[in-house]
């Protein structure tokens, strides 16, 4: 049992370690800034995507005015 005891502390104090010199530089942030972004972005951008300045104004969804909303709501 105290071998086990030890063992896991050992496994905490290294975990502990790593995750200080992880966050205290920065390396998660520069790792999604330098690396992962470049490639979500050169992915990102080829997805094709449908112009919705180009949509009809008929087929937008309607606004309703706050009179409208009032006399649908149940009383």
């Amino acid at each position: 049992m105290k071998k086990f005891i030890i063992t896991l502390l050992k496994i905490c104090g290294i975990s502990y370690v790593i995750l200080f010199i992880v966050f205290y530089f920065d390396l998660d942030g520069k790792f999604l800034y330098y690396i992962w972004e470049p490639n979500a972005v050169t992915r990102y951008d080829k997805m094709k995507r449908k112009d919705n300045l180009k949509t009809p104004y008929k087929k937008k969804e309607n606004v309703m005015s706050d009179s409208e909303v009032e006399k649908r709501t149940i009383k």
